[in-house]
């Protein structure tokens, strides 16, 4: 996610439009990608991803540039993907989506090796990362997939410090149980 000067944030919060899109592009990628991994789902990245400018475009103006705003950006991304998710897993089960085995039957028939090489990749994190409680998830994606420091999680999700060390360290305890138990390489 690419700096915003300070100037264009003042503007987008002023309703500016041309500003607001500026800020849109700079950091709609980055919302998605966060959405993406916490839903685990493109349709509720999409939705979050807008529910997350319309959060920024309303309170924009209540921005007081003590934090950064890629901080802000990321606080508002992860705690609307968390309720997102949350409220998704309990419907989830409630009910067995029979869409969701028709579009996992699609993907097999796609003959790209490699294709089908990341597929399975990339469901095999993904169903790791589904083991683990959402506070975990959150914390774990920040710092491995995000790349977030420690402070910046902690400044992120609003708790201190030691709770994002303590979640990281269940979580990869957690996923590294996941890996044992299914015979894979830690």
């Amino acid at each position: 996610m690419t700096d915003i000067p300070r100037d264009v944030l003042i503007r987008a919060a002023n309703a500016d439009i041309q500003a607001f899109e500026q800020v849109y592009n700079a950091v709609s990628g980055f919302v998605y990608s966060v959405a993406l991994r916490i839903t685990n789902n493109t349709a509720d990245a999409q939705e979050v991803t807008q529910d997350v400018f319309l959060k920024i475009y309303r309170n924009l103006k209540n921005f007081q540039f003590k934090s950064s705003f890629k901080t802000w950006a990321y606080r508002i991304a992860v705690n609307t993907a968390i309720n997102k998710y949350r409220v998704v897993s309990k419907e989830k089960k409630r009910m067995v989506s029979y869409d969701d085995t028709i579009e996992a039957g699609n993907t097999i028939a796609d003959t790209s090796t490699s294709f089908i090489e990341r597929e399975d990749a990339e469901k095999a994190v993904a169903s790791l990362l589904n083991g683990l409680n959402s506070d975990q998830r959150a914390c774990i994606i920040l710092r491995e997939i995000e790349g977030l420091s420690y402070q910046e999680i902690s400044e992120t999700l609003k708790i201190n410090i030691n709770t994002v060390r303590s979640r990281l360290k269940r979580a990869r305890l957690a996923l590294l149980g996941q890996a044992l138990e299914r015979g894979g390489a830690p």
